[in-house]
């Protein structure tokens, strides 16, 4: 009986080809020289954890997302990696602890997850980020929101956009002017991020309506909230956006959808999302957070973001040229090609007579020292 599933790739899962493999290269270089640039100090964390390290060290990460089993060294449970952000935080609680504040670092890598995001089947992903641990104040956002638009930027993304929103609103209104119970929190949000206005009414938040006209470009929306009635508790956020937007607007398209949640379990008073022209869906998210310390330690405030590259690293990979390739003959001088490969070229050195230049994809070939093209 014959094996026909045995090249098969889990759902989810898949190669990445010559163009595609060099694509994601291109970004993860791109995105680390503007990051280092910044002042952003490169780390790198392993690809598994114990479980209860990764799920404990910042709130609304969910261990369920995670793949899981026994470590059989320590008889302990491991996860593998769904967000490098919770790794990069522990990292700054416990071998980073006494490194000057504000910390700038930066990472890239795989993540995966049990099952894809909403329509996309994807269980693995690069993620590609920097935390700013130590701060959490509005000069810290917009550093961090423009260094999201430079990274995207210059790995190639056009069009940028941001979203604004205000993770924790419902939190500080139903904590002051507009109460809510404990049960009618999570359904007011739900209403929310569904946009819902009967769902909202039905499940006592008729006084949030008006936050569901306060979204689209941001100076039409940041308008609409400024003229909801909160009791000044959104006063101190609303100047933050402002000040941000201020900072970044000349980057990037900037709009605002304050009570937005999808994503953004773990931020506190600021996040955002980014998109790109041509690319279906966000290419990443960041905000404001909290890191939990140690046993009886207060949390540490901290800024970032985590781009998700792979829709730009697909949309690169399927426009980008093919690099031309010299062909070097048998017998060829060994320094001439030495030095062409100085100058740029890649050079692909013939194994046997057979071997076709066109067809191995050379553009040129070595003719004594100089490249000739075909």
């Amino acid at each position: 009986m014959q094996d026909t599933d045995r090249d098969l790739l889990p759902e989810g899962l898949g190669d990445r080809l010559p163009a595609q493999a060099r694509a994601a290269q291109h970004v993860r270089r791109v995105g680390h020289d503007v990051l280092a640039s910044h002042g952003y100090a490169r780390v790198e964390p392993p690809l598994l954890e114990f479980e209860k390290s990764l799920a404990s060290r910042m709130a609304g990460v969910q261990a369920r997302r995670m793949f899981r089993f026994v470590d059989p060294a320590s008889l302990r449970l491991l996860a593998l990696r769904s967000d490098i952000t919770a790794q990069v935080a522990r990292m700054a609680a416990t071998s980073l602890a006494t490194a000057p504040r504000p910390l700038r670092l930066s990472y890239s890598g795989p993540v995966s997850t049990i099952k894809g995001d909403g329509l996309d089947p994807a269980r693995e992903r690069l993620q590609l980020g920097a935390e700013l641990v130590g701060t959490d104040t509005v000069a810290a956002a917009a550093e961090i929101v423009e260094l999201a638009i430079e990274t995207l930027a210059s790995a190639g993304a056009t069009g940028i956009s941001v979203d604004f929103t205000l993770p924790d609103l419902v939190d500080t209104l139903s904590a002051g002017p507009l109460p809510l119970d404990g049960a009618q929190i999570e359904k007011v949000r739900e209403m929310l991020d569904a946009k819902d206005a009967g769902g909202l009414v039905d499940v006592g938040g008729e006084g949030y309506l008006p936050l569901l006209y306060a979204v689209g470009p941001f100076e039409s929306a940041i308008a609409q909230l400024e003229s909801f009635e909160a009791g000044g508790a959104l006063d101190s956020r609303i100047e933050g956006l402002r000040a941000i937007a201020a900072r970044v607007g000349g980057k990037a398209r900037l709009t605002l959808d304050p009570s937005e949640r999808h994503g953004f379990e773990y931020q506190s008073w600021f996040g955002f999302t980014i998109y790109a022209e041509g690319i279906s869906g966000s290419l990443g998210r960041g905000g404001t957070y909290q890191i939990l310390g140690q046993a009886g330690e207060e949390p540490e405030a901290a800024t970032g973001f985590s781009l998700y590259p792979d829709p730009l690293i697909g949309a690169l990979a399927a426009t980008s040229d093919e690099p031309q390739k010299l062909f070097l003959p048998l017998g060829y001088d060994v320094q001439v090609a030495a030095q062409q490969r100085a100058v740029g070229w890649i050079t692909l050195a013939a194994l046997s007579d057979s071997d076709d230049p066109r067809a191995l994809g050379c553009s040129h070939v070595l003719e004594g020292r100089e490249a000739v093209a075909l």
